[in-house]
């Protein structure tokens, strides 16, 4: 029978073994991995506004009725954040400003259209608030440009 002692500085010594291998996983990739959880979410539901437009404008002025905005500006704007920005993530160009207007429509649907829906806005905006403050890390063409730039 292993004593105690020993047992205790066998599961300290697997954690420890366990940790030091999570800290050599590249923040370069879960900047890519958050890129892509939003894109996944948000560049989808763009695509589906753009498949039916009159169905989209018609969501707008009936379901989602967004503050001061008339529900036709509202779906272009919506749709060039999904569409735009996502595409924008996804190649990790202009990432740290292209988060700015993700996050203000979530903010929007947040307070006006969904407020029931705070858990899945709050993995959302974590994820855009990581991005607008880390940025989108090497596999990006931010940090290509960034690279290519100081090159010169």
């Amino acid at each position: 029978m292993i004593p105690t002692a020993a047992k205790a500085e066998t599961t300290a010594a697997r954690g420890e073994t366990v940790l030091a291998a999570l800290d050599r996983v590249p923040l370069a990739l879960l900047q890519l991995l958050f890129r892509l959880a939003i894109v996944g979410v948000f560049l989808r539901a763009g695509l589906q506004k753009l498949e039916s437009w009159e169905s989209t404008v018609a969501l707008f002025a009936n379901e989602y009725k967004v503050p001061v905005l008339p529900p036709e500006v509202a779906a272009v704007m919506a749709t060039a954040v999904e569409v735009g920005g996502s595409l924008l993530l996804l190649a990790g160009l202009a990432t740290r400003l292209t988060t700015l207007p993700f996050l203000g429509q979530l903010a929007v649907i947040q307070l006006f259209v969904y407020p029931q829906a705070w858990p899945e806005h709050l993995v959302w905006g974590s994820i855009l608030l990581f991005l607008l403050v880390r940025g989108p890390g090497t596999i990006s063409l931010d940090h290509a440009l960034a690279r290519w730039l100081g090159a010169r």
